[in-house]
């Protein structure tokens, strides 16, 4: 059956009846959007679930609705997730316990070994490569690549993918952590160094952090010291709210920061903790997927382009809440993003 045929006897307002991603009919060949689940949790520093995020994301999009008025043809293009890579989630299982140990001699005032501090870094370099090899695979065959974390290290083999396509590019990140610190805690691919990472590479022109409300000194001097970065902190924001400033003119700020190619790294603990309280690391204030749906529309409306975008930190609790939540904000997101 071609993919036309599929088109025609898919019953959009039906039941999911396809165990694929939002219930869709579409391989992998027929589809424009390929997500990369990447199970992953290795450096989390404080609470642990984002490994299964992938997967509780993909069991919860059978319950998305695929009708948007404003994209109501956007399922057509097909979106499909890749098979979880199990050997990631064994590395990772694997060296999650080494992570730990480590971190309990820091907090001792001990000295780690550094055998096993190499051992963690070389494994989460293997990580990085398989995510950098597998997204250029497929950007080079033309899709529209999404990853889904996993902890917040995971996105930066897909950074390295982009890099090898475009001359240059920024990243619009939304989260509630800086994730500028050089190494934290001895780990190079620490979930709270990824922006640190990605902005060794050349090809970034322009960071653009959206939501920051936990940062150290360190971040803070150096946001303020390179003139690629650019901070809209939680706090002027919520200021700026309260002293009468609509959120769409907040956005347009944020948008006028950018190039015209944007990558958008969205940690989930950006939002409000109310829609994500099983994160690794929530923190008190944040945003609606409203809002932040509100600013993705109007970075497109903008004429500026998405080249490629994450969801990580989606922590797994009783219950399926934040995957639901996720699972929303990444059909949404897509058709705002992919639709023309």
């Amino acid at each position: 059956m071609t993919k036309e045929d599929k088109i025609k006897s898919f019953d959009v307002n039906g039941v999911s009846v396809h165990n694929q991603l939002f219930g869709l009919p579409f391989d992998e060949a027929e589809s424009d959007i390929i997500v990369i689940p990447v199970p992953w949790e290795v450096t989390v520093s404080y609470g642990t679930g984002t490994m299964d995020g992938p997967r509780a994301i993909f069991e919860a999009s059978m319950q998305v609705d695929l009708f948007q008025p404003q994209h109501p043809d956007f399922w057509k293009k097909g979106m499909f997730m890749l098979s979880e890579p199990e050997r990631l989630r064994k590395l990772s299982m694997e060296l999650r316990p080494l992570v730990e140990s480590h971190i309990d001699c820091l907090v001792a005032g001990e000295e780690p070994n550094h055998e096993v501090l190499d051992r963690i870094n070389r494994g989460c370099e293997e990580m990085v490569d398989w995510v950098e090899e597998t997204a250029g695979r497929l950007i080079s065959e033309g899709k529209k690549v999404i990853l889904l974390g996993g902890d917040h290290s995971t996105p930066l083999g897909m950074l390295k993918a982009l890099a090898g396509k475009h001359e240059s590019f920024g990243v619009l990140q939304i989260d509630a952590h800086a994730d500028l610190r050089n190494a934290y805690e001895g780990f190079t691919y620490s979930h709270a160094s990824i922006s640190y990472n990605f902005m060794q590479l050349p090809q970034i022109e322009k960071l653009v952090q959206v939501g920051i409300r936990d940062y150290c000194h360190e971040e803070f001097n150096l946001a303020e010291k390179d003139p690629r970065i650019s901070v809209f902190y939680d706090r002027d924001i919520q200021g700026a709210q309260f002293s009468g400033q609509t959120w769409e003119a907040i956005c347009n700020r944020v948008i006028s920061a950018l190039p015209q190619k944007v990558y958008i790294t969205f940690d989930i603990d950006g939002l409000d903790p109310r829609f994500c309280p099983n994160t690794g690391t929530p923190v008190a204030g944040g945003y609606t997927p409203a809002q932040i749906l509100y600013l993705v529309e109007q970075l497109i409306a903008s004429g500026k382009e998405v080249i490629g975008f994450d969801i990580n930190e989606v922590g797994v609790g009783e219950g399926e809440w934040d995957a639901n939540v996720a699972a929303r904000l990444l059909f949404s997101i897509s058709a705002t993003a992919y639709s023309n």
